[in-house]
């Protein structure tokens, strides 16, 4: 399926189950309803920008806005690639409050409707957030260990429609205890009980491997988050940070397979829950969606990257502006390599390409 179609298709699928989800909640209603009003018309100004322009303009973005966290999670791929450290140490430079309002303005500007917020921990941030919530006409899924919602981010949370968190699981409790941390899972719980009382919209990221991926798709596990209020959720193919790992990253049988398991819970269990899974079939897109295809990273200090999990960059958006990332030379030559046939064969395909990425630096 031609790639704008798809993305433009599933945009509009997502809002239009979302909107089904919170009829019950007038407030979230209306919200929902004005999004898919804006979604309908930014998919005309993204094709205005590049039959104008002659530059394809991706409908998401990832921005890594926070560059310290309050846990060690084992294998953390911010942690490694030097994003993330402790709150009491130093860490890379980050974007003041104002530059990020007006990185997303632009995307806003371009079209662009969906940037999901990371880290470190986002909610580490609360003057960046405060500020990038002033940015209406997007939604921001804010990817959070879920640990730092209480009393005072669940009123933000009421006050701002557009930051949706999303709570960060490896399963059960033994499995996000033996990640991140003892005691983790039942915080990530009061989190999300929390947000179900105040009738809130949110969901979970569940980083999947070869070893999980079966139980954390199962209608048992699902009824259960859904029972726990959770209405979106994320699935995130989990990327060896090293050699020892690489037997839990997907393989072609693992994608093929994860995916008619998704299919088979959106007609059935999950039929008013949102399914979502990343970077997903690939193949069936034309190949990876980084460097602009489908998206892109933007680093703490403004780095345009192709993704997460290919931290490399030679423009950054507070000099380029979006646009100019977008047309960097770093891209394009990750695009035409991509087009020239590198595939998605486990984890990500620029992570397995890392040398040839750093290579196109020079």
């Amino acid at each position: 399926m031609e790639l704008v179609k798809y993305l433009s298709e599933s945009i509009r699928s997502i809002m239009a189950k979302a909107y089904l989800n919170v009829l019950h909640n007038p407030r979230e209603a209306r919200f929902v309803h004005h999004m898919q009003k804006v979604f309908a018309a930014s998919e005309g100004r993204r094709a205005q920008v590049q039959e104008q322009e002659e530059l394809e303009i991706p409908p998401f973005l990832i921005a890594s806005i926070a560059t310290t966290c309050n846990l060690h999670c084992k294998g953390c791929y911010a942690r490694q690639n030097g994003i993330a450290a402790d709150p009491d140490k130093p860490s890379k430079a980050t974007l003041t409050p104002q530059q990020w309002r007006t990185i997303f303005d632009e995307a806003a500007d371009l079209g662009i409707n969906f940037a999901l917020l990371a880290g470190g921990e986002p909610l580490t941030r609360r003057d960046h957030l405060e500020q990038i919530a002033q940015v209406n006409d997007m939604i921001f899924p804010i990817f959070t260990n879920g640990t730092m919602i209480g009393p005072t981010y669940l009123d933000f949370f009421k006050t701002h429609l557009n930051m949706i968190p999303v709570i960060s699981l490896e399963g059960d409790a033994a499995a996000t205890d033996s990640r991140r941390g003892q005691g983790v899972y039942q915080r990530a719980l009061q989190a999300m009980q929390g947000l179900k009382e105040a009738h809130l919209f949110y969901g979970v990221s569940i980083t999947v491997t070869t070893e999980n991926y079966e139980h954390v798709t199962t209608s048992q596990y699902l009824n259960q988050l859904h029972d726990m209020g959770c209405q979106l959720v994320f699935y995130v193919e989990y990327v060896p940070m090293d050699e020892r790992t690489a037997h839990l990253a997907f393989r072609d049988e693992h994608v093929a397979h994860m995916e008619q398991l998704l299919s088979d819970r959106r007609a059935t269990v999950a039929r008013d829950m949102i399914l979502l899974s990343f970077p997903g079939d690939e193949k069936a897109l034309g190949g990876c969606l980084a460097a602009g295809r489908g998206f892109f990273h933007i680093g703490p200090d403004g780095a345009a990257e192709p993704c997460p999990f290919s931290p490399y960059s030679d423009s950054n958006v507070l000099q380029t502006g979006l646009r100019g990332a977008l047309q960097s030379p770093l891209f394009r030559r990750i695009r035409d390599a991509r087009a020239l046939g590198w595939e998605h064969t486990g984890g990500c395909t620029l992570f397995e390409h890392k040398d040839e990425v750093a290579a196109m630096l020079s």
